[in-house]
């Protein structure tokens, strides 16, 4: 059974394609549930191979809007140059205390991947803390706000950290899977040089296998999950 978030699901991505890639099924899984999703991007893709920035920017609000999710644009530095500083945590503090989420995805931050994604990981882990303590003199002209669950999305396996279970969406549904390659392939600026689209779909089947479903999405909690009850765990995943 789904279970709809009264809160809204924020999404930090680092480029303007990496929430797509990295989540997108499982941020359209949750918006045609009935729950709400905002992205935030943190560069306009200055430093990219292919795509001007207002190309790429434009492209992220199509595929955004394809997920049901709404979109803003913060500024951390530019592309290629996003650094783990308390400065930068202290700006992503201030939009989840004015976003409130219940629910925080993130690029994990594995260090074998491209550096903004794992400098963004670092930064949002952060992030969630300080926008808790009260008495964070910056933060202060919102009320702090203690999120539920920071989890980790990987744009690429390579940045699937090694020895973690994941915890898997199903993402099979296909309303959602035509969603997700719709926002995907909004981003036409990226398919010059490789088949991305193809290239995540071809990891979901794989990530579904494990599941026992058609397609999944793997998310990588920050810290322990909770359960009140062992009913939600009855269904899991290897039983092939």
């Amino acid at each position: 059974m789904s279970v709809v978030h009264p809160s809204p699901i924020l999404a930090f991505g680092a480029h303007p394609d990496d929430i797509e890639f990295g989540c997108g099924a499982v941020v359209a899984a949750e918006t045609q549930a009935g729950g709400r999703a905002h992205f935030v991007v943190c560069s306009r893709g200055e430093s990219g191979t292919n795509g001007t920035p207002r190309q790429r920017t434009a492209e992220a609000r199509r595929a955004a809007a394809e997920l049901g999710a709404t979109i803003e644009f913060l500024d951390l530095g530019g592309d290629a140059r996003i650094e783990a500083s308390r400065a930068n945590a202290l700006k992503l503090a201030a939009v989840i205390r004015r976003v409130r989420p219940g629910i925080v995805l993130a690029p994990t931050p594995v260090e074998n991947q491209h550096p903004d994604h794992a400098a963004l990981g670092r930064i949002v882990r952060d992030a969630t803390r300080l926008a808790r303590y009260g008495g964070v003199r910056p933060l202060r002209p919102r009320p702090s706000h203690r999120i539920g669950l920071l989890a980790f999305y990987a744009v690429g396996a390579e940045a699937e950290p090694a020895g973690v279970p994941p915890v898997l969406i199903d993402v099979s549904a296909p309303a959602v899977l035509a969603a997700w390659r719709r926002s995907m392939e909004a981003h036409r600026s990226q398919a010059r040089t490789r088949d991305y689209v193809g290239c995540q779909l071809a990891r979901a089947v794989v990530h579904g296998h494990r599941a026992g479903v058609s397609h999944a999405q793997p998310l990588f909690p920050n810290d322990p999950l909770v359960f009140d009850l062992l009913s939600p765990l009855l269904r899991a995943g290897g039983r092939a």
